[in-house]
């Protein structure tokens, strides 16, 4: 079958129209799609995110970091430098790349393809040459497009996420070390203490003026104290281990300084009057739930659009013979017959996914709503707890040790009374440590509970059921 002039040129006008729309979507963004996840990081936790590509941009980091450690390195300057420094925080970026990629890759138009034969028959010889284009591909191709778009978006939103999730994790590190150093050196004053108390103890029972009794219940104390100094070493060395893994250090960096103390506790607590309806409108990783779902009602829409014609092709002939004077040129159009396969495997497989999706989101709400309800009051709680040990047990203790100094000047009270009420003190200056530190875990577990939690799975039955379509389209 010949094609006329008019036809022919109005078949390549269409192609080359359609190549051209399409190639237009075809470029990288400048930022690589990290612009969003600074503005949401910035907006946060006021502090800068930072993806190093180049040699360039890694040295700047690495120096950021270093004036950071030259000095005590307070919760936000963990921070920042967990941003810049975090390697697999950083590797997480990668996904921005995989993504966008996907999109450019998806917005290409399809290259054509070439056909060349030569057969002999007898004295004769057939040349056939052709250029095949994939129709089916084109026509689909935005679709596709749009489903890779909607993918891009999710990941930025997750990697934002992502970001948030290690500077929050940071902060907690951050307030559990210096609450780990502080409570070692409260120890360390309970083992002195007893230790002298010990060391009386003993000589007390030598001289006969104290009872063996006595003098195992001073060893007992000093045994407790080694034990608790043990306790708090170990601890210390886990939550700093724990913070330098956060902050992406080794070597000689790991001899990072930190405050002596953590922040003192704030006035009055932060108030949240709609925070069920701020968490689920803020949330990144509801945000990125209803993305996904919204991707795979359109991608259901694809999977219909493809369910018959599977395969369709489009070329271009051209037959020449070494014995004609002329060539022969025409068209041919490969379409797949739906005689055993009419697509409703693939339908049915989007729409299960689609369902899958819009029940994943509800419930992800739900928990969503009750996690901040529990992030909101654990961290009331943990603010009353601390005044009331800043208010009331502290203070008391004081009055009580003032009182027995009092007593023991007159020669009221033995010095192991003395020496057990100052224990006594410092076992409560050190809950009003743990319970500070509770507080600050508390008050950043409620500002992650606002913001999402990074246990969302980028879109893989989207991609899937998209990959089934793009790649039934392309046989």
């Amino acid at each position: 079958m010949t094609l006329s002039t008019n036809h022919k040129r109005s078949a390549w006008v269409v192609l080359v129209v359609s190549s051209l729309g399409l190639s237009g979507c075809a470029s990288f963004s400048p930022d690589g799609g990290f612009g969003e996840v600074q503005q949401l990081t910035k907006a946060h936790t006021g502090l800068d995110a930072r993806w190093n590509k180049t040699e360039a941009e890694t040295s700047e980091a690495q120096q950021r970091v270093a004036d950071s450690l030259a000095k005590p390195l307070s919760v936000d300057d963990a921070v920042q430098v967990a941003l810049l420094n975090n390697r697999g925080l950083q590797a997480s970026y990668g996904e921005l790349g995989i993504s966008e990629a996907d999109l450019v890759q998806a917005s290409r138009v399809p290259n054509p393809g070439l056909s060349f034969g030569r057969l002999k028959r007898g004295g004769d010889t057939e040349i056939d040459r052709g250029v095949h284009f994939d129709l089916a591909r084109l026509l689909v191709a935005p679709l596709v497009s749009g489903i890779e778009t909607r993918r891009f978006e999710q990941s930025r939103r997750l990697a934002a996420l992502n970001t948030l999730s290690v500077a929050s994790e940071t902060r907690k590190a951050w307030f559990m070390a210096v609450a780990a150093d502080e409570s070692l050196s409260y120890m360390q004053e309970v083992l002195k203490s007893a230790d002298a108390g010990e060391e009386l103890a003993a000589k007390l029972a030598q001289a006969g003026n104290w009872s063996r009794l006595e003098h195992a219940r001073e060893q007992g104390f000093y045994a407790d104290a080694a034990l608790n100094v043990a306790r708090a070493t170990q601890a210390r060395t886990t939550a700093r281990e724990r913070l330098t893994r956060l902050l992406g250090l080794w070597g000689t960096q790991t001899q990072f300084v930190l405050p002596e103390r953590l922040p003192e506790l704030p006035k009055s607590p932060d108030q949240f009057p709609d925070i069920e309806q701020q968490a689920v409108g803020q949330r990144l990783d509801l945000q990125a739930l209803r993305a996904q779902t919204q991707g795979l009602a359109k991608n259901l829409g694809l999977s219909k659009v493809t369910r018959v014609v599977n395969v369709l092709e489009v070329g271009v002939a051209r037959n020449s013979y070494r014995d004609a004077p002329t060539s022969e040129h025409g068209y041919d159009i490969s379409l797949e017959i739906p005689l055993f396969d009419w697509g409703g495997a693939r339908v049915a497989k989007a729409e299960a996914i689609y369902m899958q999706s819009v029940n994943q989101l509800a419930q992800a709400a739900i928990e969503a709503r009750s996690e901040v309800r529990e992030a909101y009051q654990g961290y009331r709680t943990s603010h009353d707890i601390v005044r009331h040990y800043r208010d009331e047990i502290v203070p008391l203790r004081k009055r009580i040790s003032d009182e027995n100094q009092l007593r023991y000047n007159g020669m009221f009270i033995s010095v192991f009374d003395l020496l057990a009420d100052a224990r006594a003190q410092i076992t409560a200056v050190n809950g009003y440590i743990e319970s500070l530190r509770d507080f600050w875990l508390a008050q950043s577990d409620l500002q992650m509970a606002l913001i999402g939690k990074p246990a969302v799975t980028p879109m893989s039955g989207m991609a899937s059921t998209a990959g089934t379509s793009e790649s039934s389209a392309t046989h």
